[in-house]
This record gives structure tokens, sequence and C-alpha cells, in this order.
């Protein structure tokens, strides 16, 4: 199995911040796995956008993921894609992209999450949890039951998952306690007042 970190930080598209600062603030704080999550930029722009944050994450021993966008695979430094389509075939992506490569997708459901455990994924991201503006879908909202109830009914799938979905700090400790692998952020650390030590407020909750 690859390793999968437990806090995954996901940057996004905000006034405030470039996708590049949100990544150089992250790996300053100690990130050590980063999801760059934008859907708005053309190919060459986020080319120019992954190749400046590979060196970032180069420099800090950081994991880059990219969400979708696989096409662009073997075209810059990425370790890895984060496939939000539930309907994709990871069977499928696995050949186009090899062993080599992390393919972490999104689920929903428990139906979801064995899927993509049986056709490989290295990861998912299970969600939401709650209300979230970062990614605004008409999905089910989880609580802390819906996670209890799909790990309990999974012990024995052996994929790391993580909630993702308007987490803030206050959530971590219940939700760990489901049995769930780890959490993904975005929202609760790009809008924090300080987001260095929201991060490592964040990392230090996952990490118990």
């Amino acid at each position: 199995m690859k390793y999968i970190e437990k806090l995954h930080y996901i940057t996004h598209d905000i006034p405030h911040l470039t996708h590049i600062d949100q990544v150089q603030l992250a790996c300053e704080a100690g990130a050590k796995w980063i999801q760059y999550r934008c859907l708005s930029k053309t190919d060459e722009e986020l080319l120019t956008d992954i190749h400046a944050i590979a060196e970032i994450c180069d420099d800090w021993g950081t994991t880059l993921i990219v969400t979708n966008h696989i096409h662009l695979n073997g075209k810059a430094d990425i370790q890895g894609f984060h496939i939000e389509d539930m309907n994709a075939d990871f069977i499928a992506l696995r050949k186009l992209v090899g062993d080599d490569i992390t393919l972490g997708g999104s689920a929903n459901t428990i139906e979801n999450l064995i899927r993509l455990a049986n056709e490989g994924a290295d990861y998912a991201g299970f969600g939401p949890f709650a209300d979230t503006k970062t990614k605004p879908n008409n999905f089910s909202l989880l609580g802390i039951d819906g996670y209890s109830s799909a790990i309990r009914n999974l012990s024995d799938l052996k994929m790391p998952v993580l909630a993702v979905g308007g987490i803030k700090i206050y959530d971590i400790e219940a939700l760990m306690q489901t049995g769930v692998y780890g959490i993904a952020v975005s929202g609760a650390i790009n809008f924090a007042d300080d987001f260095i030590q929201a991060y490592q407020d964040f990392y230090e909750a996952v990490k118990g």
C-alpha cells in the first residue's frame, strides 16, 4: 500500500491568496500532503501553477496531488491525482497512469467506497461531512453517524478513508473516533485569521 498522509490540505480559488501562496503557507506550516484543486484555468495556466507548486513541495518534501486533470500526468512533477467523478473507471485510470502514481477518489455512499476499493483506489475522500462553500453539491450530509456507520460496515476495507467537507477544528475528535483514517480540509484553513496556526491546529488534532 502507498503511504497516505492523515491530513490533506486542499487549495481552492479564493480572492486573497493564489494557489501558489496557499501551498507556500501550507508547507511552511508543515504540510506533507497538498491537493491542488483548480478547475478554473487552462492547461497552460494549470501547468504554470503546478510547476511552481511542485518546486515548493519538493523543497519541503511534500506530496503533490492534483484534482482531476489526469491528462497532465507526465507533464509535471505530480505524485498523484484525486478524481472527483464518482463514476470514474479506476481500473482504466490505473492502466493509464501506472502503479507508481497515487490515485484517490471521492465517495458519498458505502457503495462508492466499496467500488473504489475494488477498483484499486489508494484512498477515498468521503463526504460531505457538513455544509461547505468550497465544493457546493447536492449530496446528503454524512455527519458523525454517517461515518460511524460506514466505517463499521466496512471494517474489512483496507483503503484509507478520509472525512471531507465543511470540517471545523472542533469536529475532528469525534470524526477520528469513528475510525476514519484522516481528514481533508480547505476552507477552515484558507479563511482562518492565521493560516499557519490553523493548519498546525488541524494537524495536531488529527494526529491526536
